[in-house]
């Protein structure tokens, strides 16, 4: 760990590298970092919620027209955000309570994941899977605390191309993906640190599968049933 590392984590746990025995100190010192960690996570989603309310449900309600016209989900996302994408396609297709939805993860086939990525490069390796697999009426669903990873970027310019509805998750002011004019949904969480951002993420994803499973029954309710477009 170099001085700058260094220098940031005394920072951030003071109480870590102080020089002292008072172990009832620093007890008390990691239950209030503990107690302002959770302040700012709840200040923070109530601003996403505040800010994104309305967003939310549409996106959902168009999700839910792609999966009643029978398209699927494909998720996809790096390092933390990679193990975020595995639970948005579980939630979808294995969830507790609810209906089974078509949802995969591209992360998730380490064959396909590493012969991409030495073959071709890493930038393209869940675009080329959308290009296999990927068809108008289905659904990308990005991931990306910093909003600026290539493959990500990437996925979505060719999930654009085949007409599928494009979903984003990105922290910071957006990135990269605040640029891309064919996103149809972007969610942004206004917060520089990768922790708030990921555990701010999950509360939208979470969202976004209740509210899309809530859209599916008014429909399957409605007197002509459901109907979709699947258009962009």
């Amino acid at each position: 760990m170099d001085e700058r590392e260094s220098a940031g984590m005394r920072g951030l746990y003071p109480f870590l590298y102080a020089e002292q025995t008072d172990m009832d100190g620093v007890l008390d010192e990691v239950s209030r970092s503990t107690v302002e960690k959770a302040h700012e996570i709840v200040r923070l989603r109530c601003t996403v919620a505040e800010a994104c309310a309305a967003d939310v449900a549409a996106c959902a309600v168009r999700m839910a027209e792609c999966f009643a016209a029978g398209g699927r989900l494909f998720a996809f996302g790096n390092g933390g955000s990679s193990t975020d994408a595995l639970e948005v396609a579980t939630a979808f297709a294995a969830p507790s309570r609810g209906r089974p939805l078509p949802a995969m993860s591209l992360t998730s086939d380490v064959a396909v994941v590493t012969a991409l990525s030495n073959d071709v490069g890493f930038e393209v390796v869940f675009a080329r899977q959308l290009a296999a697999f990927g068809r108008p009426g289905d659904i990308a669903f990005g991931l990306s605390t910093s909003g600026g990873s290539a493959n990500v970027v990437q996925a979505f310019e060719e999930a654009a191309r085949r007409g599928m509805v494009t979903v984003a998750l990105a922290g910071y002011e957006g990135g990269r993906l605040a640029e891309l004019e064919t996103l149809d949904h972007l969610f942004v969480i206004p917060s520089s640190s990768v922790h708030r951002i990921q555990e701010a993420q999950t509360t939208v994803y979470h969202v976004l599968w209740e509210v899309t499973q809530h859209a599916l029954i008014h429909m399957s309710k409605a007197p002509d049933g459901p109907v979709a477009t699947g258009t962009r």
